[in-house]
C-alpha cells in the first residue's frame, strides 16, 4: 500500500496521527495537519451544491488544493475528485467544485500539492510507488492536509 494511502487511512480514526515508516526504527514520524508556511483553514467551510469554499488557504509556492475521496470507509489517495489552482501566498475564499457530488457528512481529504513544473496543470501521474508528479506539500514530516466531513 502506498505511504500516502496509509497516512490517509489512519486519519479516519483521529484526524491527527503519526506513523513510523517501515524502513527503519529511527524513521521520522509523519503527521497530517497545517504547517507554519502552508495551511488550509477548515473551520467554517461553506458548501453550495457540489462546491466547497475554504476561507483561507496558504501555500508557499504555486500549487493545488486537491480533494481525495473516501471509498468504502477509507481514503483513496490514488484518485482525486476536485482540484483548484492556487497562487503562491494567501488565497482567500477558495472555491473548489467536487464533480462527483457531495453528501452532508461525507468524509474526504483536502490537501495541498505543489505545481512542480509550474505549468498550471495538475500532474497527478504516479512517478513511483507513493508520489505523483505534482507532489504533496510537506513541512518537515507534516503533510499539509485534513480529513474532514462535507458540510
Amino acid at each position: 500500500m502506498r505511504l500516502f494511502q496509509s497516512l490517509l487511512g489512519i486519519a479516519i480514526f483521529g484526524f491527527a496521527f503519526s506513523v513510523v515508516q517501515a524502513q527503519s526504527d529511527a524513521a521520522p514520524q509523519i503527521s497530517i495537519g497545517n504547517g507554519a508556511k502552508n495551511w488550509i483553514t477548515t473551520e467554517g467551510v461553506r458548501r453550495a451544491d457540489g462546491t466547497l469554499t475554504f476561507s483561507e488557504v496558504q501555500i508557499d509556492g504555486n500549487g493545488w488544493l486537491v480533494i481525495h475521496p473516501f471509498e468504502n470507509g477509507a481514503p483513496n489517495g490514488d484518485k482525486y475528485v476536485a482540484s483548484t489552482y492556487l497562487k503562491d501566498g494567501t488565497n482567500s475564499d477558495v472555491s473548489i467544485k467536487v464533480y462527483k457530488g457531495l453528501q452532508t457528512g461525507e468524509m474526504f481529504i483536502v490537501m495541498l500539492h505543489r505545481d512542480v513544473n509550474e505549468n498550471q496543470v495538475l500532474d497527478f501521474v504516479f512517478v513511483d510507488e507513493q508520489n505523483v508528479m505534482d507532489t504533496a506539500v510537506f513541512e518537515g514530516s507534516t503533510m499539509i492536509g485534513h480529513a474532514i466531513p462535507a458540510p
